[in-house]
């Protein structure tokens, strides 16, 4: 098929073959080579969710079919841009209410962008309907929804990968392979991660009544119901609670789980977290403009610190997690890595992120792409795409984005309360601390029902 060929064509011809063919092997090659065109709805078409599905569709033979937003004034441009980047150039169906579109759609992938306090819900319902995930992080906003977000995954035996790509991001693969895997850091025992970006809204906007191309309550969903002060896409709802998990949630989340990739970690032994609003009080956001927390696992602490104030400590590195070993020190981030060995004979590595513009022209005129995330989120694609094949589990299954989401959001609950948190996951409840346990769940708006992960 003439369809197939082009995209095995894109695919072998990236700088990122090589590393593309031995995370995929022969046999995800072989699946994208049999030109079978997978049906694909995106739920949340806003700048990362198109962006999610633009990726897939330069990787693989896909069909758009259906597009769903509760803003009928971004579904409608979704669909414009949809219609030009697919091969068939069809409009996919348009759809306000995510359920309907799933019950009416035979599904072999669907990816969703919707803001975090919608992720469970709709990762949960499609699976049930059979249809393959692709979900953007953090995976929930409480832990229980996460709980339940691993169940119903093996329970409807579906693919859910998490948008945390930089498993897949090439020079942080080869930072695993040629420097951790390969003990140039030694033992490691301390680890720091941060984001020192100034990501934290600041604005003040007036209360106004909700536009008519907008639905509100159904954008609102589980969540509290805001008095509308405006449209929430763009960051806005990133500012508050209600929809997220603050800085930590939406940035350590990446860093974290990377670390645990790098250095194969899995449940924290012990969360401790301290912040508030110490310098941006003028604002509405009530996220934490200041945030610290530690991971702790047997001889080795995971620190994270976020400010959303004042300067980085290393300008070339303000997103970044640092791993010090005993023979050597690794500092990367989304752009770049640095290895510097403790032995001054031994040579230093660096290595700058791989960009594919002139593989992927396209890139270069879509609005806000993230020039250095793309290559990343390709791959992501890939291995998403080889897991179905195989029946295997992608690199970043939703149990391993659970774990780093849980543990982001169990960091809140130790800022909130004022002291350490153990959680059991097996016994899915934090030891010894009824307050802490109470806030493992959050109330669901009616008529939302919270997912139980004991009756998915």
């Amino acid at each position: 098929m003439e369809n197939s060929t082009i995209n095995r064509r894109h695919f072998i011809k990236g700088a990122t073959a090589s590393l593309a063919f031995s995370a995929l092997g022969a046999h995800g090659m072989d699946a994208l080579s049999q030109g079978k065109t997978l049906r694909v709805a995106l739920i949340g078409t806003g700048w990362y969710g198109k962006s999610d599905l633009f990726r897939l569709i330069q990787v693989a033979p896909v069909e758009v079919v259906a597009l769903c937003d509760v803003d009928k004034n971004m579904l409608s441009a979704a669909a414009d841009l949809v219609s030009k980047r697919q091969k068939s150039g069809k409009k996919p169906k348009l759809y306000g209410d995510y359920k309907k579109l799933l019950s009416e759609n035979k599904l072999d992938i669907v990816v969703i962008g919707t803001p975090d306090h919608w992720h469970a819900l709709q990762t949960i319902d499609a699976v049930k309907a059979g249809a393959h995930v692709y979900v953007q992080k953090p995976i929930s906003v409480d832990v229980v929804e996460g709980e339940a977000m691993v169940a119903a995954a093996r329970k409807y035996n579906k693919v859910v990968q998490v948008g945390t790509q930089r498993k897949s991001t090439p020079h942080l693969i080869e930072a695993k392979k040629n420097i951790v895997d390969a003990g140039l850091l030694g033992k490691v025992s301390h680890v720091e991660m941060c984001c020192y970006l100034h990501m934290r809204n600041g604005a003040n906007p007036p209360l106004e009544p909700v536009p008519d191309f907008l639905d509100y309550e159904m954008w609102t969903g589980p969540a509290p119901l805001r008095p509308y002060d405006g449209i929430p896409h763009l960051r806005w709802w990133r500012a508050f609670m209600e929809y997220g998990n603050g800085i930590t949630g939406d940035m350590c989340v990446h860093m974290f789980d990377t670390v645990r990739w790098m250095l194969k970690l899995g449940w924290p032994t012990r969360i401790t977290s301290n912040g508030g609003i110490y310098v941006q009080k003028e604002a509405k956001s009530n996220i934490a403009d200041t945030q610290t927390a530690i991971f702790e696992y047997p001889e080795l602490n995971c620190i994270w610190q976020h400010r959303t104030w004042g300067t980085p400590d290393n300008p070339d590195y303000p997103w970044s997690f640092t791993l010090y070993g005993d023979k050597g020190t690794l500092l990367a981030s989304t752009m770049r890595y640095d290895f510097t060995p403790v032995d001054k004979d031994a040579a230093k590595i660096h290595k700058d992120v791989v960009y594919e513009k002139e593989k992927y022209p396209e890139d270069l005129t879509e609005e806000r792409i993230e020039l250095n995330a793309a290559p990343a989120t390709r791959l992501h694609m890939l291995d998403f795409l080889a897991a179905i094949e195989k029946g295997g589990r992608p690199v970043a299954d939703i149990e391993e984005g659970h774990i780093s989401t849980a543990s982001c959001i169990l960091a809140n609950i130790s800022m909130q309360t004022g002291r350490p948190v153990v959680y059991d996951p097996k016994k899915r409840q934090i030891v010894g601390d009824a307050e802490a346990n109470a806030l493992l769940q959050r109330p669901y708006r009616k008529p939302w029902v919270h997912p139980d992960p004991n009756n998915v």
